[in-house]
């Protein structure tokens, strides 16, 4: 049984924009009593010539009309609320609770004191509703009885008192119950010092999600096979689910100059309203680079700005923070206008109708600012809460935390801090049987342009990453690290005795099982032994 919202209250109380803030939350049909009104009596489209065709429909029918007008649309859309956005009288929602059955109709009246009511109304542009006078207006007979609905509504909203926002909320909180599928939050971390294939990862199971969100910022580059690309802004499934909603959220810090290239590959976003940046992510500015050169160059920083942006954002939030330019938000930026949103709460509104959202972190767990060797960590918290943190997601919401490991783990070339038992590219090209020189060339940072360094697998540090991120779910990849013929099984069964033996010895580590397998770039080498019904 579908529920019927019912709005009254008096002339400029607030009530189209209270049924704005419902339509945005709750997946309604309006039900608009004026185009009745108008179909109805063919009236002229001012108020009181409305007011007069809505005396004579309610004389007619004891109110009835406005149940009428609710059984049109009933049967005409498959949303679960109808949202009446204006009942004058109590025989009409007396004769909608008849109808429809009284547990079904949720009545919100609208009240505020006179002196606001008035000045709203002065306020107002529409000469439809400004042909008359506050005080004609209230004058009317329907208008003067409008405040005994008072006495029959389910909640009484004064609108004075608070935002429009917090007046829906107070109204609808624990009344309007929508029956949606079930929703989900899946997050996807790096679990040790990035570089771990995230990106591959998620695109290819971009698909199943509704929404991808990214926080970070340009410092990583995530690369994808289908379609080919590199990405340092936008979520990793981008190109590969046309149809989803992409995030970039507060937490971010913006390149500009990546972020339009990124959209200019990306065309559809700019037309098809997929697109939402938080006003809050921090821009990058030229100087940012320009310190971080001249500061970090000690611990083979990729020097992209966000740690410079990051601190001023902290430090710039009473104007210009002594050093560097002002802070610039997503919102100050006019090229960004058009996308400029609130992420955490387009997610909240997401899961409410039963979508779902993939978590993309950027970089590693072991690069935390926190909890890293510091001081060679970037600039940000890089682990499942952080991301969190940065997206405004609620930990509750979560469904899987899957963490993304390297059978062998990277860092950038040069001076980038400790990573357990260091080796070769060579030693484990001798190892696996790949061509030494097809692993020197692969292994090149998709941002620092530097060979990267690399280590043997750290058992202690892969069950504190598992640990410390909450993680439900492993995602190991290069497989065919541990033996080329690794990489063309199509299957569990299908791997090597050695590779089957490492990933039951990172489950018994671990106490999570391998859910995701890659053992080659792209589609081709996924194997899936996920069972996440749950």
């Amino acid at each position: 049984m579908k529920q019927i919202i019912v709005i009254s209250g008096p002339i400029a109380v607030g009530k189209t924009t209270f049924s704005k803030e419902i339509i945005d939350r709750y997946p309604c049909e309006k039900v608009s009593t004026r185009n009745y009104i108008l179909a109805a009596k063919s009236t002229a489209n001012e108020r009181a010539a409305l007011q007069r065709a809505g005396v004579e429909l309610d004389e007619a029918t004891n109110g009835a009309w406005v149940a009428e007008a609710v059984g049109e649309v009933y049967s005409s859309t498959e949303k679960p609320f109808l949202l009446v956005d204006s009942a004058r009288t109590a025989a009409q929602v007396t004769a909608l609770r008849d109808r429809f059955g009284p547990t079904n109709i949720h009545h919100f009246h609208l009240t505020a004191p006179a002196n606001v009511l008035e000045q709203r109304y002065n306020e107002r542009t529409n000469p439809g509703d400004t042909a008359v006078t506050y005080e004609q207006a209230k004058a009317n007979l329907v208008e003067a009885d409008i405040d005994n609905l008072a006495e029959i509504a389910d909640v009484v909203i004064h609108t004075e008192r608070s935002s429009p926002q917090s007046c829906v909320t107070y109204a609808t909180a624990g009344r309007l119950q929508v029956n949606a599928p079930a929703a989900h939050v899946d997050i996807f971390v790096g679990g040790q010092w990035g570089s771990e294939g995230k990106g591959n990862i998620c695109a290819l199971l971009a698909k199943e999600y509704d929404i991808l969100v990214r926080v970070g910022g340009p410092n990583a580059g995530h690369k994808v096979e289908d379609p080919e690309y590199t990405y340092r802004q936008l979520p990793s499934g981008t190109g590969s689910n046309e149809d989803a909603e992409i995030y970039i959220a507060a937490g971010s810090t913006i390149s500009l100059e990546t972020l339009l290239k990124e959209l200019d590959d990306h065309p559809w976003l700019k037309t098809r309203g997929r697109l939402v940046i938080d006003g809050q992510a921090m821009i990058i500015e030229d100087e940012d680079k320009e310190i971080e050169g001249r500061l970090l160059e000690g611990i083979s920083s990729t020097k992209q700005g966000v740690g410079s942006a990051a601190a001023r954002k902290i430090l710039g939030r009473n104007g210009a923070p002594g050093w560097g330019p002002e802070v610039r938000l997503a919102r100050d930026m006019e090229a960004l206008k058009p996308y400029i949103g609130n992420v955490g709460k387009r997610v909240e509104e997401a899961l409410a109708c039963g979508k779902k959202v993939m978590l993309e972190g950027t970089q590693g767990t072991e690069l935390s600012i926190h909890h890293g060797s510091y001081p060679h960590v970037t600039s940000r918290e890089t682990s499942a809460a952080g991301c969190l943190s940065d997206s405004g997601i609620p930990y509750t919401r979560l469904r899987r935390v899957t963490v993304v490991a390297r059978t062998y783990p990277i860092r950038v070339g040069g001076e980038s801090g400790p990573m357990g038992t260091e080796i070769t590219f060579s030693d484990i090209a001798q190892r696996s049987g790949l061509p030494a020189d097809q692993l020197e060339k692969a292994e090149i940072g998709s941002v620092s342009g530097r060979r990267r360094r690399v280590a043997e697998f750290d058992w202690e540090r892969m069950r504190r990453s598992v640990y410390w991120n909450g993680a439900t779910d492993i995602a190991l990849t290069f497989v065919d690290y541990l033996g080329e013929s690794n990489r063309h099984a199509v299957d569990f069964n299908g791997l090597s005795g050695d590779a089957r033996k490492f990933i039951a010895d990172v489950e018994r580590v671990c106490g999570v099982p391998v859910s995701l397998i890659s053992k080659d770039f792209g589609r081709k080498g996924l194997i899936d032994r996920r069972n996440w019904n749950d």
